[in-house]
C-alpha cells in the first residue's frame, strides 16, 4: 500500500517553510528581481548603444582632423661617389562637409528614434521580468498550499484505510469498504507526489526570476488604483501608454526618417577640405624646411551609382511600410492581452467566490457524512466522495486566488503601469537617460563609460 512516510513528510516540509525565516513579501521579491535580474540590465545596454549611434550620426556634421608624419633615407654610389640624403614631412588635415541635402540631419532623427524606441524596450523588458517574477511568486505560494492540502487529505484517507479495517475485524464493515478506502488512499499519493513536483518546478522559477530561492512567502500585496476600473480604462491606457506600442511607433518614425535619408542621398554634398604640411631633407640641392598650405571646396553631385541609390530608397520605403505593419500587429496584440487579462480577473474573482461557498458546503457536508457513517446511516464510500469534493473545492480556491493575483499583475501590465516607480518599489530607478544626454552633447572621442 502506497503511504507517505514521516520523513518524506519532513523533507516536503522543508520545502514549504524555511524554519524561522522571516516571510518575504510580494513588494520585497518584486524589488529584488529588479534589481538583480540581467534581462533588465541588458536591456539598459541595448539603450546605451543606440544612444552611441546618435554620437555616430552627428560626427557626420562636425570635422574630421588628422595628423601623420613621415621620416625617409636614400644613398646612392656611382663612379665610386657615396651621396646620400634624409627627408621628413608633418602634416595636418581638416575635412568638415558643409551640407549633404540634409541627409545627415535625417540620419540623426531616425537614431534618435530608435533610441526612443530602445527606452520603450527597457520599459517593456521591465514589465516582462516583473510579471515573470509576481507569476513564480504566486506560483510557489500555490504549489505550497496544495502541496499542504494533498498531504492533509492522505493523512485523512489513511485514517479512513484504519478505520475500515478496524471494523471489518469487529464485523461491522465489509472488506468492500477497506478496498475503496485504499483505492481512494493511493490516488490522493500520487496527486501528493504530483504536487510536490509541481512545487519543486514553481521554486526553480522563483529563484531565476527573482534571484534566490524562496522561503516563507506572504501573498498580500496592495494594488493601491493601480488596477484600472473598467475594461474601457484599461484599453484606453494600453493604446496610450504600453511599452510595446510607444516602441513600434519610434520605430515607425525612424524609419520615415531612414527613407527620407535615402531620398536625400540624391542631392550634391559640399566640403571644405585643407591641409598645412612642413617638410625638410638633408640634400643640399633642395632648401630646407619648406611649408605648404591648401584650402578648398569640393562640390560632388551623384549622377549615376550603378542603381545603388535607387535601390537604398526601394529598400527604405519598404522597410517603413512594413515597420507600420508591424505596428498594427502589435497594437492588436496589446488589445488582445488586456481583454484577456481583464476576462481573467473577472472569471478568479468569480470562481473565488464559487470556491469558497462550495468549501463552506463541503466541510458542513463531510462532518454530516462522517456522523451518519458512524451510526451506520451512510457508508465508507459516502465518506470518501465528500472528502473528495471537499479537496477539490479547496484546490479550486486555492487555485483561484492564484489567478486573481497573476491576472491582477498581468493587467497592470497590459495596461502598460507594470513598472517599479509604479509599483513603488524600494529600489532606485534605472534609467539611461543621463547617458544619453551626454552622448548627445559630447564632441570627444574618448571618454569614461559611465554604468547606468
Amino acid at each position: 500500500m502506497p503511504i507517505i512516510s514521516r520523513a518524506m513528510l519532513a523533507v516536503v516540509a522543508s520545502l514549504l517553510i524555511a524554519p524561522g525565516a522571516r516571510a518575504e513579501s510580494v513588494t520585497e521579491a518584486l524589488a529584488f528581481s529588479y534589481v538583480n535580474n540581467p534581462a533588465i540590465a541588458a536591456a539598459l545596454y541595448s539603450v546605451k548603444i543606440a544612444a552611441e549611434d546618435i554620437a555616430l550620426r552627428q560626427a557626420g556634421k562636425r570635422p574630421t582632423i588628422a595628423a601623420g608624419a613621415n621620416l625617409g633615407y636614400s644613398w646612392t654610389v656611382a663612379g665610386g661617389t657615396f651621396t646620400d640624403s634624409g627627408s621628413g614631412s608633418v602634416m595636418l588635415s581638416y575635412n568638415q562637409r558643409l551640407f549633404d541635402n540634409l541627409q545627415t540631419e535625417a540620419q540623426i532623427d531616425q537614431a534618435r528614434a530608435m533610441a526612443d524606441a530602445a527606452s520603450e524596450g527597457l520599459r517593456n523588458s521591465e514589465q516582462n521580468v516583473l510579471l515573470s517574477a509576481a507569476t513564480a511568486y504566486f506560483d510557489v505560494v500555490r504549489d505550497t498550499e496544495l502541496t499542504s492540502l494533498r498531504g492533509d487529505n492522505v493523512t485523512f484517507l489513511q485514517a479512513q484505510v484504519n478505520s475500515a479495517e478496524n471494523r471489518l475485524n469487529i464485523g461491522e464493515g465489509t472488506r468492500i469498504d477497506v478496498s475503496q478506502a485504499e483505492a481512494r488512499l493511493a490516488q490522493a499519493v500520487a496527486a501528493y507526489r504530483a504536487a510536490v513536483n509541481s512545487l519543486q518546478s514553481s521554486r526553480a522559477a522563483y529563484a531565476r526570476w527573482i534571484g534566490h530561492p524562496p522561503t516563507s512567502l506572504n501573498p498580500n500585496f496592495p494594488f493601491n488604483g493601480l488596477l484600472p476600473a473598467s475594461l474601457d480604462e484599461a484599453l484606453q491606457a494600453a493604446d496610450a501608454n504600453h511599452p510595446a506600442n510607444l516602441a513600434q511607433r519610434a520605430q515607425v518614425e525612424a524609419a520615415k526618417f531612414a527613407s527620407d535619408a535615402a531620398m536625400r542621398a540624391f542631392g550634391p554634398t559640399l566640403d571644405l577640405v585643407g591641409s598645412i604640411s612642413s617638410a625638410f631633407t638633408t640634400s643640399p640641392v633642395v632648401p630646407s624646411p619648406s611649408v605648404s598650405g591648401s584650402i578648398g571646396l569640393s562640390l560632388t553631385v551623384p549622377l549615376y551609382a550603378g542603381g545603388a541609390l535607387g535601390g537604398s530608397a526601394r529598400i527604405a520605403n519598404l522597410a517603413q511600410t512594413q515597420t507600420e505593419l508591424q505596428a498594427q500587429v502589435t497594437y492588436a496584440q496589446v488589445r488582445e492581452s488586456v481583454i484577456a487579462a481583464w476576462s481573467g480577473l473577472q472569471t478568479a474573482i468569480a470562481l473565488i467566490e464559487s470556491a469558497e461557498s462550495a468549501v463552506r458546503a463541503s466541510e458542513f457536508a463531510l462532518d454530516g457524512v462522517i456522523e451518519e457513517r458512524n451510526v451506520g446511516q451512510r457508508t465508507t464510500l459516502d465518506v470518501l466522495n465528500a472528502r473528495a469534493e471537499l479537496t477539490s473545492a479547496n484546490e479550486a480556491l486555492i487555485s483561484a486566488k492564484r489567478n486573481r493575483y497573476v491576472a491582477s499583475f498581468a493587467l497592470i501590465a497590459a495596461a502598460g503601469r507594470l513598472s517599479a516607480a509604479e509599483l513603488n518599489l524600494p529600489v532606485s530607478i534605472r534609467s539611461a537617460n543621463a547617458y544619453r544626454a551626454g552622448v548627445e552633447d559630447n564632441w570627444s572621442e574618448m571618454r569614461e563609460v559611465d554604468d547606468f
